[in-house]
């Protein structure tokens, strides 16, 4: 694994481009100046041991040398050995409910992304836990398997949309199932599964499957997104909604009932997600509260500093600089390493 020491010093690069704008400026200062005192080119037949590329190349030794510098003082490191380190934390499985329902804007801006956004604040207080993302519809399947790795559950999560499962429905209980194949084999550690849907529950289970999970210590939170009086279900642009067979638009509705009976048998807590924080901070309350165990990680714990190759090549540009010489050296006047010298 790569990484810098003391990544601040990396804001020096910034330098750089302007100390290209200003060696340009300072030669177009000096090309200004000589075309004053006459043509370039016959200036240049009276003056033959000045050279036209060598201070070129001696500028951009020097600025080769200092970006080497600015490396090298960010300490560039890589990773030389893993090491499984056990930190406390607790593991928690997230389930959402990716159903066309949940495109319904009685949320803003809707379900779906009110979810989301929940989501990824709620990942954000993690702290040496382990977190496992799965979308359900009419089926479910693991959208990120159970990991420590913070960045990709939020570059997951922005990927997640209804098309993601061409089965529609709302099937709980195979999200539940699913979610209590995600575990770790740990034992004594704090498990939750975090279910987010409107409770329009299409197959049979939910409540038995949520039954089976506090049985085995797993508790069951459920977060209900929407508004029990409802709201239609956009369709596109437009302003289109969906519509049943005959031809009336399809109002969709929270189904609280639902989730605070599947949350009461997982022994877990029901919450409604509106357009306040409530929900998120009273899971995190919870969520807290769950007995914390060891909880197994792959770290690099020794990392090698690598700034001594960076030092060794800005010695050598630097010492390139200073054996070339901004005027032709008479001792090597017939040897041409530059053309048009």
């Amino acid at each position: 694994m790569f990484r810098f020491g003391e990544p601040i010093y990396l804001y020096l690069l910034f330098v750089l481009p302007v100390l290209i704008g200003l060696y340009l400026y300072s030669n177009w200062r000096r090309r200004k100046k000589i075309r004053q005192y006459g043509d370039p080119e016959l200036l240049a037949h009276l003056m033959p041991d000045v050279s036209k590329y060598r201070p070129d190349v001696k500028f951009w030794l020097v600025f080769a040398a200092l970006a080497m510098v600015i490396f090298m003082l960010a300490r560039p490191q890589f990773g030389s050995k893993m090491e499984t380190v056990k930190r406390q934390g607790v593991e928690t499985v997230v389930a959402l409910d990716i159903s066309n329902s949940m495109l319904a804007e009685d949320v803003t801006p809707s379900r779906l992304e009110k979810s989301k956004k929940l989501i990824s604040r709620l990942v954000e207080t993690f702290n040496n836990d382990k977190v496992a993302m799965i979308v359900f519809a009419g089926e479910a399947f693991t959208q990120l398997p159970i990991t420590s790795d913070y960045i990709s559950a939020k570059m997951f999560l922005e990927t997640i949309s209804p098309s993601l499962i061409s089965t529609q429905g709302t099937d709980i209980r195979g999200a539940i199932d699913l979610a209590m194949k995600s575990f770790t084999p740990n034992t004594g550690v704090g498990r939750a599964i975090v279910l987010i849907t409107d409770g329009e529950n299409h197959e049979g289970g939910a409540v038995e499957a949520a039954q089976q999970a506090a049985k085995q210590g797993v508790r069951v939170f459920v977060l209900g997104v929407g508004s029990p009086d409802g709201a239609p279900i956009p369709a596109g642009s437009n302003n289109e909604y969906r519509r049943d067979k005959d031809g009336n638009v399809i109002i969709t509705r929270l189904n609280e009932q639902m989730c605070q009976e599947i949350a009461k048998a997982g022994n877990g807590m029901y919450v409604r997600v509106d357009n306040t924080n409530n929900a998120e901070r009273a899971l995190n309350a919870e969520i807290n509260k769950l007995a914390k165990a060891d909880v197994e990680t792959q770290v690099f714990t020794e990392f090698d500093e690598q700034f001594q190759v960076l030092a060794w090549m800005a010695l050598l540009l630097l010492a390139v600089d200073l054996m070339i010489l901004e005027r032709r050296n008479p001792l090597f006047k017939n040897v041409k390493l530059f053309k048009q010298d």
